[in-house]
């Protein structure tokens, strides 16, 4: 596959322009991708997804950990675009399933699951469990990899960074904002039966949030490499 231009995400290359590339952002989701963009806000770079630049294959995800899983797709669309690349690996570990679903966590309910049927397979396999035993947390993520020059192990350099953001699984579905398992994820603060991330605020949950803990994290990485 060519490496996509940059003018296909309706930008203008570095060259005669005086700024970086674009950011690839390494998904399909817009809802990532605006989370990332609100969070990120590189000051001379625009972050630009996958659908974006016309980049329809998809990056095999064969890592046992959210940290290689994260590198695979940053270091994987980096090559395919020729632009510098963050990929976001990220999803629930749950104290009751030994840590599951884990990286299976989109897949949860099957491979074209929706948020909702992910929601209910693992309302349904804590169906019992009570609120002391319903420990959770989020984590995700962010790789960084810089194409070019490849690294003194032949795989590009990457810059990875990891953010967690604890709480518990509640009994049942509350709230619409957010996506995921945001409806049935009360955070550490909140009481048993209190507030999801559902019923958060945009800006709430960018306070507390285990994408956010780990966007703060890069942030300064970007700024370092002059994005």
């Amino acid at each position: 596959m060519r490496p996509a231009r940059p003018e296909a995400a309706g930008t203008e290359p570095a060259a005669g322009a005086g700024r970086p590339p674009p950011i690839l952002v390494a998904t399909r989701s817009p809802h990532k991708l605006r989370e990332l963009r609100e969070l990120l806000r590189p000051a001379r770079a625009e972050l630009v997804d996958l659908d974006g630049l016309g980049i329809a294959d998809d990056a095999d995800e064969t890592g046992a950990t959210f940290r290689a899983n994260a590198a695979i797709k940053a270091r994987a669309y980096a090559r395919r675009s020729g632009l510098p690349t963050i990929a976001d690996d990220s999803g629930l570990e749950v104290d009751a399933l030994g840590g599951g679903p884990g990286v299976r966590t989109r897949r949860f309910a099957g491979e074209s699951a929706t948020d909702p049927e992910n929601n209910a397979k693992l309302l349904a396999a804590l169906a019992g469990v009570p609120a002391a035993e319903r420990g959770a947390r989020y984590v995700c993520v962010l790789a960084l990899a810089l194409p070019g020059p490849v690294g003194p192990r032949g795989g590009l350099p990457t810059v990875l960074v990891r953010g967690t953001c604890r709480g518990r699984i509640a009994l049942a579905p509350r709230g619409s904002g957010g996506f995921g398992y945001d409806p049935i994820f009360e955070p550490a603060a909140q009481p048993p039966g209190g507030r999801t991330l559902g019923e958060y605020t945009a800006a709430e949950k960018h306070a507390i949030s285990h994408r956010a803990r780990a966007a703060r994290r890069m942030v300064p990485r970007l700024a370092a490499l002059g994005f």
